[in-house]
C-alpha cells in the first residue's frame, strides 16, 4: 500500500520485476494468462517462476476462462482471479466463475461500452470490480485513460464493493486520476514499462512518488 491507496502492478513476466513492484509498495502482483496479450505468461512458465516470486498475493488475469482454467490457476498459486468478459455474456457463466473461486477471490472486469452501466445482476458474484478503458477490439491493455467520473459514479452507487481503477495510468496522471475518480485502489501496467512485459524500476518509483505527493 502506498499511503491510503492499494496498488496492483499488472503484466509481470519476471521475478525481478515482481520484486521491484513490491519494493515500491504494490499489494498485488498481476500475471496475464491471455495468449493474445503481449504480456502473456503461459501457465507452465508461471509454475516455474512461482517459487522465485515475492510473497505478495498473485492475481491471475484472464479472459472468459473455463472453470477448469481457474482451478488450474489456483493450484499454481494464484490467490485472486481478474476475469475480463463481454457484457452480453450469459449470467450462468459468471455465476460458474464465482462458484469455482468464491466471490471474495473473483475480480470482475466487464467490457463496458461508454453508454453502458454495470449490470446489477453481477454484483452478488464478486466483491471486487475492475473498471478499465473500453476498446471494441480489446479486453483491457489499451494504455489509454478511461472515464474517471463514471468510475466515481459506480463506486458511489455500490460502496460495499471494492473498485479498482485501471487504464492508462502512469506517473504523470495518477494523482489527477485518483483525485477525479475517488479511487482507493489502482492498477498500473504499461505506464511503468520500458517494453511490453518489462517493468522500469525508475518509472515504478516515479509512480509511487506521485501517489505519495498527491
Amino acid at each position: 500500500m502506498i499511503g491510503d491507496l492499494r496498488l496492483k502492478v499488472c503484466g509481470l513476466t519476471s521475478a525481478a520485476d515482481a520484486d521491484a513492484a513490491v519494493r515500491i509498495g504494490a499489494d498485488y502482483l498481476g500475471f496475464i494468462f491471455y495468449p493474445k496479450s503481449p504480456r502473456a505468461v503461459a501457465l507452465a512458465d508461471f509454475c516455474v517462476l512461482a517459487d522465485s516470486l515475492p510473497a505478495a498475493p498473485k492475481v491471475a488475469v484472464c479472459v472468459e476462462p473455463h472453470v477448469t482454467d481457474l482451478a488450474a490457476l489456483g493450484e499454481a498459486g494464484c490467490s485472486f482471479f481478474q476475469v475480463h468478459f463481454r457484457a452480453e455474456l450469459p449470467l450462468a457463466l459468471i455465476e460458474a466463475w464465482s462458484l469455482q473461486v468464491g466471490p471474495e477471490r473473483l475480480w470482475l472486469a466487464p467490457k463496458l461500452p461508454p453508454t453502458a452501466d454495470l449490470h446489477p445482476a453481477w454484483l452478488p458474484f464478486a466483491r471486487t470490480f475492475l473498471v478499465d478503458t473500453y476498446d471494441p477490439d480489446k479486453f483491457g491493455g489499451t494504455g489509454k485513460t478511461g472515464d474517471w467520473s463514471k468510475f466515481a459514479a459506480h463506486q458511489r452507487a455500490h460502496p460495499a464493493h471494492t473498485w479498482i481503477l485501471s487504464g492508462g495510468l502512469n506517473p504523470a496522471n495518477v494523482a489527477e486520476a485518483v483525485a477525479q475518480s475517488g479511487a482507493r485502489f489502482v492498477d498500473v501496467n504499461s505506464g511503468v514499462e520500458s517494453a511490453p512485459g518489462v517493468k522500469d524500476a525508475v518509472r515504478l518509483q516515479a509512480f509511487a512518488d506521485a501517489v505519495r505527493r498527491r
